[in-house]
Formats: C-alpha cells, sequence, structure tokens
C-alpha cells in the first residue's frame, strides 16, 4: 500500500505537468483560466447530479463483499467463517471490545476502506453529508457481519470519521485532475490516476458513459488545487545534539504537500478548501513516516478591513505519523482562528491558532505488546494548533508551525500522552514552479503512566531538498 502511494503521488506530479499549466502564487490566489479554444461563445455547464441510491448501496456491499471473499476463500481465515450466530453474537451491545490489530492496520488501512464506504454514495450523486451516513453504515456492517471477531470501538471510530476525511479528500482530488475537455493519451492518464485514487468514482464514471467522454463541463467553481512535491536528505536523531554528532543518522526523503482551495474565498460547503500533507523517507520503522489531513467543514467571516482578513473555521482531522521514534494516530475536530495580512502589494503573511477534540488517538506503549502487534493505547483527549506563514513576492516562503495534544488512555496501561511537534521550513523559488528549502522540526512524545516509569521520545530532525509545484 506504501509503494502504491508513493507511485501513485509520482505519477500525479508527472502527468499533472503535462497537462495542466502551471501558475505562479497571487495575491488572489489564481489560477490559470480553462482553456476555451474549443468552446467559443458557450459558457460552461455545471449539470445537476442525479441520485442513484441502489447502485450505491451495492457499490457499498461490493466493497464489504470483496475483501471478505478473499480472507475467506483465498486465506481461508478463521475470522471470516461468519454465521447467523456470529452476527447475533456481535449485535450485542456487550460484545463490544478494543481489538489487538497492528498500528498500520488500525490507524491506516481502515480509515482506508472506510473511504470506499463514502465514495459509493459520494460518487453516485450525494453530498458530502448525505455521504457520510455510509462510512459509518459500512463500518457498522463490517464490525458486525464482516467477521467473527468481537466488533471494536476503535474500528468503527477510525473507519467511519477516517473514511469521510480521505473519502472527501480523494473524491476532490480525483475529479480535479481529469480535464472534461482533453481526450488522447493526456485524458486516458487523468482517467487511470483518477482510478488509482478513488476506484469507486471512476467506476461510476464507467456506467455513467463518461470514462474519456468530452464535455464543456467544467469543476464546480472556485475548485484549484496546487501540489508540490519534494525530495532531499534528511538527518534525524533521537535528541537535538544527535543532528551533529555521529549519533545522527542520514537517510533519504520525499513529501507531497497538497493544499485545495483558498480558506478564505472557498468555504461554502465542507472541505471546499483542505490540505493533505504526505512524507516518506528510509526509516526502518515504516518508509510512510505521514500523513495528515485537514479538511475545512464549517467557516464564517469574523471581520478585517482592506489589509486583513479574519475567519473561523472549524475543521475535520486524520493524523498518522511513524517515525524510528514513534507512532501517533487519530481523528480530530478543532476550532481555529486565522488571519491574512496584506503589509504591501509584496508582503503577505497568515496566522493560525486553535483548538479542538481529540475523538480517538492511538500513542505508543512501550509496556504493551499484545494480540497482532497491538503495542499502543487508546484514548481521548484535545489537540491544540499554532502558525504562521511569510510569503514575500511569491519567492520566498518562511513557515513556522506547532501542533500538540494531549489524551489519556481507556484502553490500555493506565496513562497520559503530550504530544507537541515543530516545524520551520524557509523555502526559495529558483524558477517558476522549482524551489530549494531547508525544514527542522523536532516531535516528542511524553508518556505518564501509573505502573510504569514514565517515557520520553524525541524526534528532531534537518532536511535538505529541491521541489517542484504544479497547479490544477
Amino acid at each position: 500500500m506504501i509503494q502504491k502511494t508513493t507511485f501513485l503521488l509520482l505519477l500525479i506530479f508527472v502527468f499533472g505537468t503535462t497537462t495542466y499549466t502551471h501558475a505562479q502564487d497571487t495575491d488572489s490566489t489564481s489560477v490559470d483560466e480553462p482553456d476555451m479554444t474549443d468552446s467559443i461563445m458557450q459558457a460552461p455547464v455545471h449539470p445537476k447530479k442525479t441520485k442513484h441510491f441502489w447502485r450505491a448501496s451495492g457499490e457499498l456491499f461490493l466493497t464489504e463483499l470483496i475483501p471478505w471473499s478473499y480472507n475467506y476463500f483465498i486465506r481461508d481465515a478463521d475470522f471470516a467463517h461468519i454465521s447467523f450466530q456470529s452476527i447475533g453474537h456481535n449485535l450485542k451491545p456487550s460484545s463490544w471490545e478494543f481489538d489487538d490489530n497492528n498500528f498500520k492496520t488500525n490507524q491506516f488501512a481502515h480509515p482506508y476502506h472506510g473511504n470506499l464506504y463514502f465514495n459509493s454514495f459520494r460518487g453516485s450523486g450525494y453530498n458530502f453529508w448525505e455521504s457520510a451516513p455510509a462510512a459509518f453504515a459500512g463500518s457498522f456492517l463490517w464490525e458486525v457481519a464482516g467477521e467473527t471477531h468481537n466488533p471494536a470501538p476503535n474500528d468503527f471510530i477510525n473507519t467511519s470519521l477516517g473514511g469521510i476525511a480521505l473519502g472527501e479528500m480523494t473524491y476532490r482530488v480525483s475529479n480535479l485532475i481529469i480535464h472534461n475537455r482533453t481526450h488522447g493519451f493526456n485524458r486516458q492518464m487523468q482517467e487511470v490516476l483518477a482510478t488509482l485514487i478513488d476506484p469507486v468514482n471512476s467506476f461510476n464514471r464507467i456506467i455513467d458513459g463518461k470514462w474519456g467522454k468530452v464535455e464543456m463541463t467544467d469543476p464546480e467553481d472556485g475548485e484549484w488545487m496546487d501540489l508540490s512535491v519534494d525530495a532531499g536528505l534528511r538527518r534525524i536523531g533521537f535528541k537535538s545534539g544527535d543532528l551533529f554528532t555521529t549519533k545522527g543518522q542520514n537517510e533519504w526523503c520525499a513529501s507531497v504537500n497538497l493544499r485545495y482551495g483558498d480558506p478564505f474565498l472557498n468555504y461554502k460547503k465542507p472541505f471546499d478548501n483542505f490540505s493533505v500533507y504526505l512524507e516518506v523517507g528510509g526509516a526502518d520503522s515504516s518508509a510512510l513516516n505521514t500523513l495528515r489531513v485537514v479538511g475545512n467543514l464549517w467557516s464564517t467571516m469574523i471581520g478585517g478591513n482592506e489589509k486583513s482578513t479574519h475567519m473561523l473555521r472549524l475543521s475535520m482531522n486524520y493524523d498518522y505519523y511513524h517515525n524510528t521514534t514513534f507512532q501517533y494516530g487519530g481523528q480530530s475536530f478543532l476550532l481555529a482562528w486565522l488571519a491574512h495580512y496584506d503589509f504591501s502589494n509584496k508582503l503577505h503573511f497568515n496566522t493560525e491558532a486553535g483548538a479542538g477534540a481529540i475523538v480517538l488517538g492511538a500513542s505508543p506503549d512501550k509496556y504493551l505488546y499484545y494480540g497482532e502487534g497491538r503495542n499502543y493505547d487508546y484514548g481521548p483527549g484535545i489537540a491544540y494548533t499554532a502558525g504562521c506563514y511569510l510569503n514575500y513576492d511569491n519567492k520566498l516562503f518562511v513557515t513556522a508551525d506547532y501542533r500538540g495534544g494531549w489524551t489519556f488512555t481507556v484502553n490500555g496501561n493506565s496513562s497520559t500522552y503530550w504530544l507537541q511537534g515543530f516545524k520551520g521550513e524557509i523555502r526559495y523559488m529558483i524558477y517558476k514552479g522549482l524551489s530549494i528549502s531547508g525544514n527542522y522540526g523536532n516531535y516528542q512524545l511524553h508518556g505518564y503512566y501509573k505502573d510504569y516509569s514514565d517515557t520520553k521520545d524525541k524526534y528532531p530532525y534537518l532536511r535538505v531538498s529541491a521541489g517542484y509545484k504544479v497547479t490544477f
């Protein structure tokens, strides 16, 4: 799955540059106008979407049936041998219990599966809020009737909430990379990439006869996306001093930073603006080091003038961190104050500060290991964030970002956790989309236990990289 994800992102970068025109950042975050050479005097069309309930329900059932069939017929897994007796047992509220799956399964594989449930309805004409119940329904159906294991509340939460966040993100990205007015090889590559990102939506495009079809339709008003791909070297340590001694370790790294929509302009509907950050590296523990999705659920303007804009935003967040020092995964909601300042025609400054609730977080426990690799505690908590971002003449960018969270354990060893991370970056645009950057970061995780000694893990790093950005 990790290799496929990396390959997918590289493909998006390569083929995206052959189809779309690169646009520099502008004060109004505008993008290039769509090609109108083949549609003179014809306005863009946004056809009304038809809802297909039975088709969507059938696709949701297929997303359940395919993995169950693999487990039953190929793997001959004991847990796949369901019966009316096992279903009846799982329907009892007393049967629910936290499971023992490993970190990647619970924090990444389950949310990915939930995104298929969500998109079975999202790609069949339903909006965000109408599709969200499908993620909960699909998760509940699997917990009760997809396996004989006792249903797990952590799976239900991760699959449902994580599935909604990943689902809306993949749905919008897959649609945006398809340019309805193109044809030939480029168009086919767009369709293939969209299938890798959101297979359910592409299946619906085939059924509806839209695959490869040239149409006079455009993305929804205001939709655009910046995709930045970086590659370079990273030096890591277990404490800050290690970075400058022989105890530090060097490894390759690559990252993808995706920005969809402008939070100050595109905010009428859920996920009209969102950001995705993905980082991979040569760490022994996991090639996928970070995956973070922050999507707008609700926003409102709260003031401003000709030089500044202020906004209040409620976001839905998915977090996955896995490096050589520690791992953390969780679903959360944050209420944040956003501000944008125009100090001059060249100098622009953004700030952000907020806090909210962690619905369920998974924090590593060095004193816990059982089952299929369960070595972490589960619990809710509080999250908070702050950041500032400077843009000078669309050439020099300076970023400082702080994120933290506190959780208390409801399943695992009696404990509480405090996670905090700081990241600073300086980036300079050399030519159009080409840039170089330097980055310093430091993640810390403190574990406080009732029956064991407290723990303190650190993950400082330095990174230098070269990047390229395209705008869709």
